[in-house]
């Protein structure tokens, strides 16, 4: 439950979850069984929050009590560090103390922050690709909208990667399935023509030369290219049933998180119709159970669900239920230049939200050994460490001639977990050789790295035209 040699401050939080169910102190207090000035010094964090009282708060409200005493903030201070590290804010630094101060006292503030300065970023951009000769300078302009992309990343994290009602429908729909005999391909496939009227059909590529799926809404037809290998078809099919069954819970999940109408709303359905889906190929009492005697193993999660590396990895980050919580995983998927694709996470695994990702993280070797599985364990500037398994996948075959794009996916966990997984048996994991990485090279303050593309931002570049280190900046630490 909560080590008690541990002291956990949580009075920002305290206070916020009193505040968010109109609760008096005196109130909270007596529901909690404490005096109202005991309270009164949990929230200002002058006492620490002890194990019975963690106890007393998910019983009186309903709370996962170790999601209460997790340090939930570190993403938001990420956050604003990436934000603050902008050359705008370099005449006015800000520590981290202070950042961790607002996102703890203030998150409502750190996120605001955040969404302005994704704001001056999109228009920053526009205007690096427009005409300063076409603008109008005299007819004010609306803000432009944040990345939808961006948005759906974050509104997903916020909800931990989990949504319990796509899994419970999924698990009773799993279970019809199962009593037809049928393969989940030909299952799906018979459930929405025998429900639904929608055929199912396997089309020859110079039918669908440009796409991978396909709804034809007038023959009432799903259309799935012949280049999607079999996990694929069943995830496509798997996808298209989502919609013809739960479009009225995903549309209002997906209204309850994105209020405003637009590109957003209907990404993130885009993204509860896929989260469906594989819940659907790996239903989740299952998946878990197997998952868990197996020591996560990958590959034989993969040929038990019928499932591909990525889905199975994807699948790994949402096994957040209480009672039968997985492994807190993150992911991410790259290309060979170091573009972030995807990337989820039921961790606290701090993501670069501008950028590529450290080139000394072994998921970008992956790309040099196709098929195989590479593990390391890294260690990022704030000193925590973390074990990851990366490997190369690919989307979908291609002819000949037609460009073969291939992806990184990586998975991993804090270190403290690594025990739990089967990659990392044989390791001495009480005494780790970690690899020193960092988010990505504009937020990194290590010195002498060789791989280091750009200075930190937060740092002054020096210059010594006498001399050349390891790293092609110098850059004064302090």
């Amino acid at each position: 439950m909560l080590d008690d040699a541990r002291k956990l401050f949580v009075g920002p939080r305290l206070k916020r979850l009193r505040r968010e169910r109109n609760l008096s102190q005196a109130r909270m207090a007596e529901e909690l069984g404490l005096s109202p000035s005991y309270l009164n010094l949990m929230e200002r964090n002058q006492r620490p929050i002890t194990a019975q009282v963690l106890i007393r708060l998910s019983h009186a409200y309903s709370l996962d009590p170790r999601e209460f005493a997790t340090d939930d903030h570190e993403r938001g201070i990420s956050d604003l560090e990436e934000v603050f590290a902008d050359p705008l804010f370099r005449s006015a630094p800000v520590s981290r103390l202070e950042l961790r101060e607002t996102v703890e006292n203030a998150p409502s503030v750190a996120e605001a922050i955040n969404r302005l300065y994704r704001a001056y970023v999109s228009m920053r951009g526009a205007g690096e690709v427009s005409s300063p000769f076409l603008r109008d300078r005299d007819r004010a302009e609306d803000a432009p909208q944040e990345n939808p992309v961006e948005r759906v990343r974050d509104l997903v994290h916020e909800a931990k990667n989990h949504f319990a009602e796509l899994d419970e429908a999924a698990e009773a729909l799993a279970s019809d399935l199962q009593l037809t005999g049928h393969e989940p391909f030909y299952a799906i496939a018979d459930r929405l023509r025998a429900k639904h009227g929608i055929r199912v059909r396997v089309m020859p590529i110079d039918v669908m030369s440009d796409s991978l799926r396909r709804y034809d809404h007038h023959r009432r037809q799903l259309l799935i290219s012949e280049l999607v290998d079999g996990s694929g078809r069943t995830f496509q099919a798997a996808y298209q049933l989502a919609f013809a069954e739960m479009r009225e819970t995903i549309d209002a999940l997906a209204q309850g998180l994105e209020a405003q109408d637009g590109p957003a709303r209907r990404l993130l359905k885009v993204s509860l119709g896929n989260y469906f889906a594989g819940a659907l190929m790996m239903p989740y009492a299952k998946f878990h159970a197997a998952a868990e005697a197996m020591g996560y193993d990958v590959d034989v999660l993969s040929a038990r669900f019928g499932a591909s590396f990525e889905q199975v990895a994807h699948r790994l980050t949402t096994l957040a239920r209480p009672g039968a919580r997985g492994i807190p995983f993150f992911l991410v998927r790259v290309d060979s230049a170091g573009n972030v694709s995807k990337r989820f996470s039921s961790g606290r695994f701090p993501f670069s939200q501008y950028g590529g990702t450290c080139p000394l993280w072994n998921v970008h070797a992956t790309f040099k050994t196709p098929g195989q599985i590479v593990t390391q364990i890294v260690e990022l500037p704030d000193t925590s460490r973390w074990f990851s398994i990366a490997r190369a996948v690919r989307r979908a075959s291609n002819p000949w001639g037609v460009p073969d794009p291939q992806f990184a996916v990586g998975l991993g966990c804090e270190l403290k977990y690594a025990h739990r997984l089967v990659y990392a048996r044989g390791l001495d994991l009480t005494a780790p050789d970690p690899t020193p990485i960092g988010i990505n090279c504009r937020l990194c303050e290590r010195l002498a790295c060789p791989q280091r593309a750009a200075p930190p931002l937060m740092h002054r570049l020096t210059v010594d035209e006498m001399t050349r280190g390891v790293s092609p900046f110098t850059f004064d630490a302090s």
